[in-house]
């Protein structure tokens, strides 16, 4: 039987979900999706399969999901204003393309582009919670500025993945990371200054960001030295990083698909 293949591309605020990968008695991303689909298709066969899971309480601007079918679309910018109708409120499709069946959304070449918006030194509004992390302690921004471009290039990161295996592949490559000033996301809320770390990479470890930003504001707190996030990046180092960055203030920013 001819299957069709559809990409749809998302964006969620993840901050009262358990992740987007379906778990037994909590709310998931992909277990909300799939209920919408399953009611606009009026229960006809669909499968829906994620460009990559993000965790608990982590959002997305802008990823995607490829929805297998047994039957075409008639129309597909109808289908996609029937599912936005059906959505949660903090769950919001943006497109749908046709691809074929040679398409694999998962092995697909893809970069993917992460934020993680932060801010530190005051208690700050509580509507803020679900997209930004504060950091109460003062931090050295310039010092972490410098230790943010620490991870460019190829580098080994074991010390950046949470529960790693002896047969995992640590050698990988970010293509950028920084760490700028906030001037994407604002609120009258906000407090007056706050901050991102923008990484960019062909794929990235469970945990792997957060632990990247749990290290710079370790760094930024004086609890760790530009040498120890060098010492952490040569091959074969087994240094632990423990600093896990709180998951709400990670955003999946983009990911591209590389034909």
């Amino acid at each position: 039987m001819k299957k069709y293949f559809y990409v749809i591309n998302i964006q969620y605020l993840g901050y009262r979900f358990h992740g987007w990968q379906k778990q037994p008695d909590v709310k998931t991303l992909h277990l909300m999706v799939d209920r919408t689909l399953n009611f606009i298709l009026e229960g006809k066969y669909f499968k829906s399969l994620i460009s990559g899971r993000t965790d608990a309480m982590v959002s997305a601007e802008n990823t995607a999901f490829e929805l297998f079918l047994k039957e075409p679309l008639e129309d597909n910018n109808a289908f996609l204003e029937l599912f936005n109708y059906n959505l949660p409120q903090d769950i919001r499709a943006l497109s749908i393309r046709e691809v074929d069946k040679d398409f694999n959304i998962i092995n697909h070449s893809k970069v993917k582009e992460y934020l993680y918006l932060f801010t530190y030194g005051e208690k700050c509004h509580p509507f803020c919670a679900p997209i930004m992390t504060t950091i109460l302690d003062d931090l050295d921004i310039d010092l972490m500025k410098q230790g943010a471009k620490l991870f460019e290039g190829e580098n080994y990161l074991w010390s950046y993945c949470y529960k790693p295996t002896e047969n995992g592949v640590y050698t990988r490559e970010i293509l950028t990371c920084e760490l700028v000033e906030n001037t994407l996301y604002s609120a009258n809320y906000f407090p007056e200054q706050s901050y991102i770390l923008r990484v960019k990479g062909k794929g990235f470890m469970r945990n792997q960001i957060r632990l990247m930003m749990g290290t710079l504001i370790d760094l930024g707190k004086g609890n760790l030295t530009l040498q120890d996030i060098k010492n952490s990046l040569v091959p074969n180092s087994k240094i632990k990083m423990n600093y896990i960055a709180p998951a709400s203030g990670l955003i999946l920013k983009n990911i591209d698909f590389i034909d």
